[in-house]
């Protein structure tokens, strides 16, 4: 079971985490943003969220090359606070 400050699940070979979120619909409007802007991004952790929200994360990927474009477009939207707990992580 992965709880506030368990380590980021693996993820699949180049792929990265750039936010984490506790609540399925921040992660999903994220993810939609990043998506609208061409940024292909992956959610991890979205069924056992909707579970047990205080146990469980929900983390936002993308491929490593697109990174510092899906950081910058967090930045810009709020999702900073989620983008830098996961680059603390």
């Amino acid at each position: 079971m992965f709880l506030d400050g368990d380590a980021e699940p693996g993820a699949p070979e180049g792929l990265v985490a750039v936010a984490s979120y506790e609540s399925p619909v921040e992660a999903q409007i994220a993810r939609g943003m990043l998506e609208s802007a061409g940024v292909e991004s992956f959610l991890v952790g979205q069924n056992a969220n909707e579970l047990l929200q205080a146990a469980f994360r929900v983390w936002l990927q993308v491929r490593a090359e697109d990174e510092a474009a899906a950081r910058e477009l967090l930045a810009q939207t709020g999702g900073a606070e989620a983008a830098e707990a996961a680059a603390a992580e």
